[in-house]
């Protein structure tokens, strides 16, 4: 979660809900903000959270535990954990609101801050102004929606080219486009504003409505079969389920 205006007396309150085998975490209202299976806290069990990876298709797999991944809105901490945990990453996640935290390092498995791991309690769209994390991101995935998952709170194409800023050369910035009030082609437009149209792709909606849309620092495509074999490392690798990748992962035209 992330708002314009750090005001932490409007933030709202943090509950969780357990559904069978597995734990959901709202923000004062019905709608899930994140979700983890109680047996396997390190998965990533929502479609939607396994697309925001895409960005490991554009990573050489012997590179991934040297590099860096950013989160934008911790949610539930899936891809904190997952990066942290399954990729080895030195993962960085950047929340407004502390009892998000709070929860998900009681109610989720969220490890404490170490030297590859670290939550910074601030307002997104301020934070990634800081130089310090400017060129040094490989992989950012961006899912900042209030608590009525109404429309991403931050959807500019200044900033996006804030962003934009933070990857490095061939880093890869994953968002996740969802909500009863966000337009998708206006959200397209923004990022296109900032990356470039040649440097989109997108995935096909899931059953619940979220479009998991990727771009590139530095645009390129696949070669023949190309996207297919990688799709297949990185369910080997690391368990996620890519077989739906290979046809509905393609670069978004405007």
């Amino acid at each position: 979660m992330a708002r314009k205006k750090n005001n932490t007396a409007e933030l709202p309150e943090v509950s969780v809900s357990d559904d069978g085998e597995v734990r959901h975490l709202h923000l004062g209202t019905p709608w899930i903000q994140g979700s983890m299976r109680i047996a396997a806290p390190f998965d990533l069990e929502l479609e939607y959270i396994q697309r925001m990876m895409a960005w490991l298709l554009f990573m050489e797999p012997e590179a991934v535990r040297k590099g860096h991944a950013m989160q934008l809105g911790l949610g539930a901490g899936a891809i904190t954990k997952f990066c942290h945990k399954k990729l080895r990453m030195c993962a960085t996640t950047i929340e407004l609101n502390p009892q998000v935290l709070a929860v998900c390092r009681a109610w989720f498995k969220l490890p404490p801050d170490g030297p590859k791991l670290r939550v910074v309690l601030a307002d997104a769209a301020q934070e990634i102004r800081n130089p310090m994390w400017q060129g040094t991101v490989d992989a950012l995935c961006v899912d900042l929606y209030d608590h009525q998952a109404a429309a991403p709170v931050l959807d500019s194409a200044d900033f996006y080219t804030d962003c934009r800023a933070l990857l490095s050369e061939n880093g890869c910035m994953t968002v996740n486009l969802f909500g009863r009030a966000s337009s998708f082609e206006h959200s397209v437009e923004q990022i296109a504003a900032a990356f470039g149209e040649d440097a989109l792709w997108a995935f096909k909606p899931t059953r619940e409505g979220n479009t998991v849309v990727l771009a590139q620092r530095t645009p390129s495509r696949f070669k023949r079969g190309e996207l297919a074999a990688r799709c297949a490392d990185i369910q080997e690798r690391w368990g996620i389920p890519t077989a739906k990748w290979v046809r509905g992962f393609k670069p978004l035209v405007l």
